[in-house]
């Protein structure tokens, strides 16, 4: 989540990987979890392809990302229940901007966490913005525990929620792309804010 992602924006909505992805972490998204008039927060939400399928069935979305070049493709959507924000997510954004009043009922990150130069840190700062029994959901690149370089493994979401205080966790893996690397597993975490 740095600058280096605004070289992708232009090209990021017609990505058939990048929009594929969206579609299916959607998919899952509302197969289990009913989103209508939910407030959320799309953390790392790019140029906004969750967002978008989101905010039909949402309340109120807030849209977070570091990319000021995706979040102008997002805001060129002209989302109305949509509120973008392209800043780091710091407990003084918390403090300091509006948006972040209302606590929320959902955070989703799609394809974020493995990015983050502190994953245990940002999911405790997460976990203070939703309510009582609100959800966080993720998204990764499934990386077997030998190889901590790409995506993230299964025990390591489960410990960092855990650490972070998070109850009744789920951890699958719904979906997989092709690609050159052949078959690349996604894994989905959720997690309860007890």
């Amino acid at each position: 989540m740095n600058d280096s992602w605004d070289d992708y924006a232009e090209e990021w909505d017609t990505n058939i990987d990048a929009i594929s992805y969206s579609e299916k972490a959607y998919e899952t998204l509302v197969r289990d979890v009913n989103i209508e008039g939910q407030n959320i927060l799309d953390f790392g939400c790019g140029t906004g392809l969750l967002t978008e399928r989101m905010s039909s069935s949402a309340n109120r979305i807030v849209a977070l990302d570091l990319s000021k070049k995706m979040i102008a493709i997002l805001n060129s959507k002209n989302l109305p229940n949509v509120v973008s924000i392209s800043e780091p997510l710091t407990s003084k954004l918390v403090r300091d901007n509006s948006a972040f009043v209302n606590k929320f009922n959902i955070i989703v990150a799609s394809s974020v966490f493995s990015f983050v130069p502190d994953y245990e840190s940002t999911l405790k700062l997460l976990k203070s913005l939703l309510v009582s029994g609100g959800l966080l959901i993720q998204w990764d690149w499934l990386s077997p525990d030998n190889n901590p370089e790409f995506g993230l493994s299964e025990v390591k979401i489960d410990k960092a929620f855990r650490d972070a205080g998070f109850k009744k966790l789920s951890i699958a893996k719904p979906f997989s792309l092709s690609g050159s690397k052949g078959n690349m597993l996604v894994v989905m975490g959720v997690a309860v804010n007890a």
